[in-house]
């Protein structure tokens, strides 16, 4: 797993300034604004918004815009050069590694499988959540004690880096129920889930919140500290994409971000790879 990263930093020099009635002339030095457009993974993006924002306190001219779309978007755009940085929270296809694009990979994260915070299911193993999203299993009853009703399978929408990861760690490629209720964004995940007691779904690890409840996994909390020791099972990176000829001011957000202070805000809810 490779990942890349990008942001931006411009220092530029100002036309010649002359004092008034002198003949020597002094130069003023003033940075100049860039821009960089990143775009991609909605599970990566919270954590480039943390990047991007304490980045920013020490470079004030660079402005990082982050549009949230989806893995797939986020690698075709930063193959097609209209995002400058692409977001992803799956492994790259052959076809798009064979796009020329470099990989590098910032954080690994956890994919917690949440359900309502009433729901009494606690705990589940791959092979039951497996039964639930392929269908064999579809009453409550079958999975957690005082609880009855069918379950309602919430599922991230075609193209979601979660998903693609979600599908190929849970061995579910080709598998999903037909049945299942698709979601653009992790946000819209949480609200279904959190309105629905019959649902279950799935998010990034770093998207959690009061507003649901994530199950263990086979005996294993969804902690940033059980994705680290290999306890949770569920897990995946976090990768920035790019072209491999990068401005010297994205490249030095990209460093920054591999950096001790980088990695220490990748630390905070997810897991850092320096």
């Amino acid at each position: 797993m490779k990942i890349a990263v990008v942001l931006l930093l411009g220092i530029g020099l100002m036309p010649p300034v002359f004092a008034g009635g002198s003949k020597e002339g002094k130069t003023a030095v003033a940075a100049q604004s860039y821009t960089i457009e990143v775009a991609g993974s909605t599970s990566v993006t919270p954590l480039m918004e943390l990047l991007a924002a304490e980045y920013g306190k020490s470079r004030p001219s660079v402005k990082i815009n982050i549009n949230g779309t989806g893995s797939s978007d986020g690698i075709k755009a930063a193959a097609a050069g209209t995002s400058e940085l692409g977001m992803s929270s799956r492994e790259l296809t052959p076809a798009e590694k064979g796009s020329g694009l470099d990989e590098r990979i910032i954080a690994v994260d956890g994919i917690a499988v949440i359900v309502h915070p009433a729901n009494p299911a606690a705990d589940l193993t791959i092979d039951q959540i497996q039964g639930v999203y392929s269908g064999s299993i579809t009453d409550w009853s079958e999975l957690a004690d005082g609880k009855s009703g069918r379950i309602a399978v919430v599922s991230r929408e075609p193209g979601s880096g979660t998903r693609g990861a979600f599908e190929e760690l849970i061995a579910l490629k080709d598998k999903l129920l037909l049945g299942a209720t698709e979601f653009d964004g992790t946000g819209a995940i949480k609200a279904e889930i959190s309105r629905n007691q019959d649902a279950i779904g799935y998010i990034s690890l770093g998207s959690l919140d009061g507003s649901v409840k994530a199950l263990s996994i086979q005996g294993a909390q969804a902690t940033a500290d059980n994705v680290r020791n290999g306890s949770y099972p569920i897990a995946r990176p976090f990768i920035i994409v790019s072209k491999k000829t990068l401005s010297a001011e994205t490249k030095a957000f990209l460093d920054w971000i591999l950096s001790p202070d980088g990695q220490k805000i990748a630390g905070k809810s997810w897991i850092p790879v320096q």
